[in-house]
């Protein structure tokens, strides 16, 4: 779907894209994430599996990841960053009237780990849910967030990407032990705030569905002393093809919204990919003929922290003063199902002003 604020609503497959440049009647007021305490380093990973620190750096740019505390779960690790954004925002838990949370490990399967951060927050005037789409989820959730937004539904939504991957992670496999960490990120999304929304899109392709996967647990393979003996409750990845398909997926989603907004790969004044690893964030910036200095990197210290990512990387980069007035930046994901999507925000007037201490 292709939203036009000026003219209506016309039908695409491409997403939701303006007039070049225009803003979607949609805003961030507010950024803040959380990462635990506790660090898994290259060198922790040694002891667990064969593996190296250089070869863990050459191939992943990775040197350590947070690891959520035994009495940590996916809703308390969102529980900070939400009320960082919401302070950012200027805002209380009560003025909220959305809740959205994206992960791929919940707290439960029921409830929703929307409504245990819901309840952590005491924001009872919000209504809440979970959204599913791995590695995308946090792009899934701002772009449903912004189309409550436009429509009038809902005035003030908090979206929160968070996950406690750590708890899904083998760590007899070491192709996969050494990518992921926990954290959340949060962003609150109204009207007027300092960064707006000029493009999102979201798209999918379940024929790449068994590229990764937690096989069991769900209503096919439900949990047996079978599936945990053969650890099908672990997260699973074809590493080779699930890279090859990340950097054409995300590349091809950049330059469709650069297209749709009359922009060319150097307006942008960053890029935030997903943070997958090094290697993907670099293949997906010469795809594109972007310098490196326009491109966020962030995963070192934090690892793939999967629909947490991206917010993370956003509030750090909104922190180091670099995003200014008029500054196009663009955020794109991909993930598990496949899912891919792609957000471009411009910084406005009050961009300067909205560091986070």
């Amino acid at each position: 779907m292709i939203f036009e604020p000026k003219h209506g609503l016309k039908s695409d497959t491409q997403g939701l894209a303006p007039r070049p440049r225009a803003s979607l009647g949609a805003s961030i007021l507010g950024l803040g994430f959380y990462l635990p305490e506790a660090k898994l380093t290259n060198v922790d990973l040694e002891k667990l599996v064969e593996t190296s620190d250089e070869w863990i750096v050459t191939r992943t740019g990775i040197t350590s990841r947070h690891v959520a505390a035994p009495g940590q779960d996916t809703s308390t690790l969102a529980l900070p960053a939400a009320q960082r954004a919401l302070e950012q925002a200027g805002l209380t838990s009560d003025q909220l009237d959305l809740i959205l949370v994206a992960t791929a490990t919940p707290d439960t399967p029921v409830p929703p780990t929307a409504c245990w951060l819901q309840r952590h927050l005491g924001a009872t005037n919000a209504a809440a849910m979970d959204i599913s789409a791995a590695c995308s989820g946090f792009l899934f959730a701002m772009h449903t967030a912004v189309a409550f937004v436009r429509s009038g539904m809902h005035k003030r939504v908090l979206v929160v990407g968070a996950e406690t991957l750590t708890r899904i992670t083998d760590y007899k496999d070491r192709g996969t032990c050494v990518l992921f960490g926990d954290g959340a990120g949060a962003a609150v999304i109204g009207r007027e705030g300092f960064l707006d929304l000029i493009y999102t899109s979201i798209s999918s392709d379940g024929r790449g569905a068994d590229l990764i996967t937690v096989p069991a647990g769900g209503s096919r393979l439900p949990a047996s002393a079978e599936t945990v003996a053969e650890r099908m409750h672990f997260l699973r990845l074809k590493g080779q093809e699930v890279f090859r398909r990340a950097v054409q997926t995300m590349a091809s989603a950049a330059r469709t919204a650069l297209d749709s907004l009359d922009m060319a790969i150097s307006d942008l004044a960053f890029l935030v990919p997903h943070q997958a690893n090094q290697r993907i964030t670099l293949a997906v910036a010469s795809a594109l003929g972007l310098p490196a200095e326009k491109v966020m990197a962030d995963m070192s210290d934090v690892g793939n922290t999967s629909a947490a990512s991206l917010p993370i990387a956003l509030t750090r980069l909104l922190q180091s003063g670099r995003i200014k007035p008029g500054d196009p930046v663009m955020l794109v994901g991909f993930g598990a199902g496949l899912t891919w999507g792609c957000q471009v925000f411009r910084g406005n007037e009050s961009t300067p002003h909205a560091r986070i201490g």
